[in-house]
């Protein structure tokens, strides 16, 4: 029997303000509460209220037949207890029909994975825990930031007692194989892996308003159709999607929430089952193990952690950044320690990026990735004078002298990034 796997990624960052050279030293705050707020109250009100709402009639209304999957970074919890408690008020609601699993990720929704095993294993627990003290229940399954996995991520993520774990099906892990079935670890048959259909995620979260699609209007009864012609031996479609697609990237006049809606109907209709991910790895075993030398990711067309780490403004901001996490842990200074965790969040560094992309939530105006590099490092460097006085002999002064002199010369010439941000446009 066919069975669908709704996951949704709700992360909302916490955005920085506009931090100048000169206030490195004097002034400690970092964080644009203004736009923070309004970017919480916006996609509240917008997407997320109004589709938990949603979400919780239909498990009633299907006696509990429809089921889903969401992971909450640690700091977006933090957000909407700040400025939008109802929002977790409303995700417990959905969490006590125990049709709902909360699936573990990074507490900052971090790119610790890459950087530091340390903190990875630190910021896992962290939101782990944080679950279980929210809905009760402790996550086995495991989805990393942007779906970033590799081998040696699946062999960290099983060493943490996670036996299941979501990625992306990109073309250069599974390449002739389907993602309708379930894998696992080339060297650990013990762990999981669910991977994205992209073509039936991407329908719904990217092209489901688009007129120009020759698929366009996609309805829930086109949808379970695809779902049925497939082989008979595919049974498993992971449909994986970023939580704003309902009523922020897809508007509510485009028909999003009517077509959510009429998807529990007509799938039961045709015989089609709805599961958590934990009921998957309950339920199936790999039908084979794939192998993921490098990381990858959902985001772009490669596929890869480019958006991330693919210039030379990224890589100097995350290795700078990450030195200091063996420092950070030592310390007892809960606000150096809050600090640490909203840095490494990924969508600092994907601000910094020179390739194409589109947001669809408010994000600030910086002027050009090397405006958003700019700012973070000013912060980075009155982050790294704080972490100097906690242990001054810890980091050299040579070291924060040429990482000042870098962003104050501006040693990075624009000249190549507006070339290149010019032959990406």
């Amino acid at each position: 029997m066919k069975t669908i796997c709704f996951y949704f990624q709700v992360h909302i960052p916490m955005l920085l303000r506009r931090y100048r050279f000169l206030e490195i030293d004097k002034d400690h705050y970092y964080y644009d509460d203004f736009v923070n707020e309004a970017n919480v109250q916006h996609l509240t009100q917008n997407s997320i209220l109004p589709t938990n709402q949603l979400l919780l009639d239909l498990i009633k209304s299907s006696k509990g037949k429809f089921k889903v999957a969401f992971s909450i970074s640690g700091l977006s919890v933090e957000l909407f207890e700040q400025f939008a408690p109802e929002v977790m008020a409303s995700f417990t609601e959905l969490a006590k029909t125990g049709n709902v699993e909360f699936v573990a990720e990074t507490y900052s929704h971090s790119l610790a994975s890459l950087f530091d095993p340390e903190e990875f294993v630190q910021q896992v627990q962290q939101h782990s825990n944080m679950m279980y003290e929210l809905f009760g229940m402790r996550p086995t399954t495991f989805r990393n930031t942007e779906m970033i996995y590799s081998d040696e991520i699946g062999q960290m993520v099983y060493d943490m007692g996670f036996t299941t774990i979501l990625t992306e099906g990109a073309k250069q892990v599974l390449g002739w194989k389907s993602p309708n079935f379930l894998y696992g670890h080339p060297t650990i048959p013990q762990l999981k892996i669910l991977v994205r259909n992209m073509r039936l995620s991407n329908d719904i979260g990217y092209r489901f308003s688009d007129w120009s699609w020759n698929e366009f209007p996609l309805t829930a009864e086109k949808l379970m159709g695809w779902i049925k012609a497939t082989d008979t031996q595919e049974q498993i479609f992971n449909i994986f999607m970023g939580y704003q697609t309902f009523g922020e990237r897809q508007k509510p006049e485009s028909g999003i929430f009517e077509f959510l809606k009429a998807i529990p109907y007509q799938a039961l209709a045709n015989r089609i089952t709805f599961s958590t991910p934990s009921d998957l790895s309950k339920k199936y075993n790999p039908i084979s193990p794939i192998e993921v030398l490098y990381p990858h990711s959902w985001s772009g067309e490669e596929k890869d952690i480019s958006h991330w780490t693919g210039n030379i403004m990224q890589t100097e901001a995350l290795q700078k950044l990450y030195a200091l996490g063996e420092r950070v842990r030592l310390c007892s200074d809960r606000a150096l320690k809050h600090d640490w965790f909203c840095l490494q969040t990924s969508d600092h560094f994907h601000f910094m990026t020179t390739k194409p992309w589109t947001s669809f939530v408010v994000w600030p105006n910086y002027e050009s990735p090397y405006d958003a590099f700019t700012n973070f490092m000013n912060i980075l460097s009155d982050f790294i004078n704080r972490v100097k006085e906690q242990y001054p002999s810890s980091i050299d002064n040579e070291e924060l002298n040429a990482l000042l002199t870098t962003i104050h010369n501006q040693e990075i010439k624009i000249s190549e990034l507006e070339n290149q941000l010019q032959k990406n446009t």
